[in-house]
């Protein structure tokens, strides 16, 4: 059963499960399937897949033909969902599209900032049961707006060696352009490195499990990544009017993502979170995934029970959840005190699984606590910026003193005469 707490009596680090070092022995192992993948490249995919996936893969691509066969024998109903889904989705990140700018205030002077696309990305799916097709729309499509030049999925193939219809349905929505049937790190390792198959790319995105996370971690560096995801969690901030099942609904819509997932209620009602508490157990009994709903609620779960609504926002800007909703009568009045949190979902009809699939916002967030200082996943995720600067020979001339001043403070000489040298001075210094 999911403890209760006051909040005088609780430090941050006892409420979410905020461990991203993982177990001992993942390093080690991480560490040896990179060094195999750049060694030996599809050769190794195809034993890691088959040990790790049960599969044995001559071809690690999806085919045409399996593309065309998922598309032909998809629900017409799920197609139009994943097409809405795709639409809400654009909408919401075509508005963060950055501009160029430029400045051109003074004489003979112009500076400004371009933004341009990262060339070519590589997108983890994982697969739990099958390849998330939420995940692929929330990833490739900020990616295409951006302008990336080519989008390269990987997640694990299923027991018969296929990626799902849907996920490969999500694909050719998103824009995908490549996908291939391989997980885990050694998935990492080969957008890290490149094989025979599988392109080297400039940054990985994209959720997973501990050892793709950690290879993530290790291959950061030698390619970019979006972060380092530790558990799911959910904070859901309510009042004593809230309908305790739906708070219990949305608490176990987290816990049955993992063992080590973190669902936590915050509220200033002592009957709520007892009315709760009892919830929690009677919608456990009948998940699908209980035992591992079980296992989350009761070694991650939390009740924190507060004095007021504002002790509350401060208890959910010290944890910095993932997902922060705002199950409150008046949430509008509650956002400007929140400062941390990964996306906020505001009221009582908006629950977290509407973010998931549907709405528009993007569902890869920060996670452990990372929402103090990180955002979700979005449009400038998939660019870089370029600033760039132009000086007349008047416009030099003009602060080159000064530049050269600022040099020598700092002991760069060199510095102050490659100004000088081009204002008609020797760039020797006294001269």
């Amino acid at each position: 059963m999911i403890r209760i707490l006051e909040f005088e009596t609780v430090e941050p680090a006892e409420i979410l499960n905020r461990n991203l070092r993982g177990e001992a022995g993942v390093d080690a192992a991480v560490d040896a399937i990179l060094k195999r993948v750049r060694r030996d490249g599809d050769a190794a995919l195809r034993e890691y897949t088959r040990r790790f996936d049960g599969v044995e893969l001559t071809e690690l691509q999806v085919s045409q033909e399996e593309l065309e066969a998922a598309r032909d024998g998809l629900d017409p109903d799920f197609r139009r969902t994943l097409e809405l889904a795709a639409e809400n989705i654009r909408t919401f990140h075509e508005r963060q599209v950055q501009r160029d700018f430029v400045i051109a205030e003074q004489p003979g002077v112009v500076m400004g900032q371009r933004y341009t696309p990262i060339e070519r990305v590589g997108i983890c799916v994982p697969r739990s049961p099958e390849a998330f097709p939420s995940t692929i729309l929330m990833n490739v499509i900020p990616a295409r707006i951006a302008g990336v030049r080519e989008v390269v999925l990987v997640t694990p193939p299923g027991p018969d060696g296929t990626v799902s219809p849907e996920a490969l349905a999500a694909a050719a929505i998103a824009g995908a352009d490549r996908i291939f049937k391989v997980g885990g790190a050694q998935a990492v390792a080969a957008l890290a490195y490149g094989t025979e198959s599988i392109p080297q790319v400039d940054k990985i995105v994209g959720p997973g499990g501990i050892f793709v996370a950690t290879a993530k971690r290790k291959v950061f560096g030698q390619v970019a990544i979006d972060m380092i995801a530790g558990p799911s969690e959910i904070l859901v901030l309510a009042d004593g009017l809230c309908d305790p099942a739906w708070v219990a609904a949305d608490l176990l819509s987290q816990a049955e993502h993992d063992v080590l997932a973190s669902p936590v209620l915050v509220t200033d009602s002592r009957p709520l979170a007892e009315q709760v508490q009892l919830e929690l157990e009677r919608q456990l009994e009948t998940l699908p995934r209980r035992e591992i709903a079980r296992r989350s609620v009761e070694d991650h779960g939390r009740i924190i029970v507060t004095g007021s609504l504002e002790q509350a926002a401060e208890a959910a800007n010290l944890i910095a959840p993932e997902h922060l909703e705002l199950c409150v009568e008046d949430p509008f009045a509650l956002l400007p005190l929140v400062k941390n949190a990964g996306s906020i979902f505001l009221g009582r009809c908006t629950p977290e699984a509407l973010g998931d699939y549907f709405a528009g916002p993007n569902h890869t967030l920060p996670t452990s606590g990372t929402a103090r200082f990180s955002s979700p996943l979005g449009v400038d995720d998939f660019v870089k910026k370029s600033n760039f600067l132009y000086y007349t020979q008047e416009a030099l001339t003009s602060v080159a003193a000064h530049v050269a001043e600022f040099a020598r403070r700092e002991g760069l000489e060199a510095h102050a005469r490659a100004a000088e040298i081009r204002c008609g001075r020797s760039g020797r210094k006294g001269e």
